[in-house]
């Protein structure tokens, strides 16, 4: 176990500098300056060497004040701003003032009312802090840098108190969900290994279609949906299980849209940026979501994967690839909302604009009024923009955006925080909107019961 005794760090001087901070805290006890007795309860310890995990280093400031830095991402010091750390040995009733010291980005939510997330041993249920006690703000004493401080009171010796940026959605997680929709052998779910990452872990590929759909000569509709490309943007994973489970479901609507769709997802395009607790980049420092372009076999090999994939669909005749759709998480706005590519045939351009019409219809937490369609230079090699160039005027191309932190439903000022079951719910939403898009809605009484409402 490391132990080290701190001194307050002097104002202006560079302990912001992200060259001292190496690897993940391990076991890591801070002690009093100057202290030589034994470590005793209220002696804190920080950890973060498990998955997904991320603080790089801890430098008490007094006796209740700590200065926390995020490990930036493997190889590449630029992006720092998902933490995931566990602090022990604390004493009841103790009071601390925790700062994290070296995001990468000023812009934050945490300016409108957003708070880091905790839980515990004995609450292992996520819940958000008191944005009363949570700042966001310019700290001279960290180069101007934007510092977030929140107080916290420790209340039973016992526990082991776990905070993060968000909620946490491990590789592991995914895996041991991919298993448990597996062992129930239902015949229009698939599930194949489209390729591995740089340290071997799988790249997922599912599909979900009736059966008849997959038969030798059988022309297909296809939607592709993808997501976390960006490790640290955690929701995109709740959404996309909320657009499985809805898809696998015995509902009506997901019958009929397996009658008529195929759906493939690969949900997780960076499993080792999501195991390292990465925010935005690969293990090697890419951040995959500007290499459609050329993405290479041994450096990018997931996307590789992912666009040998849809190019090879592309050019299949019986196959329409009507929808990709990205999914990611935003750091600055607020609600759900979609970006679109921009086209010189206007007709094409209000085409696109159908699909999130119909998911602000179905989803209170969606937001047409943020949806943008842009073709900024700095966006030419992510997967909206490639692929909306490859593919003909018949495929819609978007990024799906959801808030870490809340939506304001029409109408109301007051912000909702997200929970886990509000991400995924609006996966659910996404994936009902595809009944609305195509006109199957006379359909679903046909399949079954009445139309069940999912708001």
């Amino acid at each position: 176990m490391a132990e080290r005794s701190q001194t307050a760090p002097e104002a202006g001087n560079d302990m912001g500098n992200d060259d001292a901070i190496g690897g993940n805290m391990s076991k890591y006890m801070v002690l009093p300056s100057g202290y030589c007795g034994q470590p005793k309860k209220g002696h804190l310890i920080f950890d973060a060497c498990f998955e997904s995990g991320n603080l790089g280093r801890v430098d008490q400031v007094s006796e209740f004040e700590y200065d926390l830095f995020i490990r930036p991402d493997t190889c590449n010091p630029r992006f720092r701003v998902w933490f995931n750390f566990t602090v022990e040995n604390v004493k009841e009733s103790q009071r601390v003032i925790f700062n994290i010291v070296n995001f990468s980005k000023t812009k934050s939510l945490y300016r409108d009312g957003m708070a880091p997330m905790v839980k515990s041993t004995s609450r292992p249920k996520w819940q958000r802090l008191p944005p009363k006690n949570v700042y966001y703000y310019r700290c001279p004493d960290h180069s101007k840098n934007y510092v977030m401080s929140f107080a916290f009171c420790f209340d039973r010796e016992e526990d082991i108190y776990q905070f993060a940026y968000c909620y946490p959605y491990t590789y592991t997680r995914f895996q041991h969900y991919l298993e448990s929709l597996q062992k129930r052998n239902m015949d229009y779910f698939f599930r194949e290994q489209l390729g591995q990452s740089v340290q071997q872990r799988q790249l997922d590929l599912l599909t979900i279609t009736s059966p008849d759909n997959l038969r030798e000569g059988a022309e297909k509709k296809v939607v592709f949906i993808t997501g976390r490309v960006h490790p640290g943007e955690t929701p995109s994973s709740f959404v996309c299980q909320g657009i499985i489970d809805f898809l696998i479901s015995q509902h009506p609507i997901a019958r009929v849209l397996r009658e008529h769709l195929v759906f493939k997802i690969a949900p997780m395009l960076n499993p080792d940026g999501v195991y390292l607790g990465n925010y935005r980049c690969s293990l090697m420092g890419f951040d995959l979501n500007r290499h459609w372009l050329d993405p290479s076999p041994w450096a990018h090999p997931t996307l590789h994967g992912v666009k040998q994939l849809i190019v090879q669909m592309y050019n299949d005749p019986k196959t329409s690839l009507e929808f990709y759709i990205d999914i990611h998480a935003h750091s600055t706005m607020m609600n759900g909302f979609m970006y679109g590519n921009i086209f010189e045939d206007e007709e094409r351009f209000q085409r696109q604009a159908v699909f999130p019409k119909l998911l602000c219809q179905n989803a209170e937490d969606f937001s047409y009024s943020s949806t943008s369609f842009n073709r900024d230079a700095v966006k030419a090699g992510t997967g909206r923009r490639f692929l909306g160039g490859l593919l003909d005027h018949t495929s819609y191309c978007y990024t799906l955006e959801v808030s870490f932190y809340s939506y304001i439903i029409g109408g109301t000022t007051a912000a909702v925080p997200y929970t886990e079951e509000a991400y995924m719910k609006l996966g659910r939403n996404v994936a009902r909107t595809f009944l609305d898009y195509y006109r199957l809605n006379p359909l679903v009484e046909k399949v079954a019961v009445p139309m069940l409402r999912l708001r």
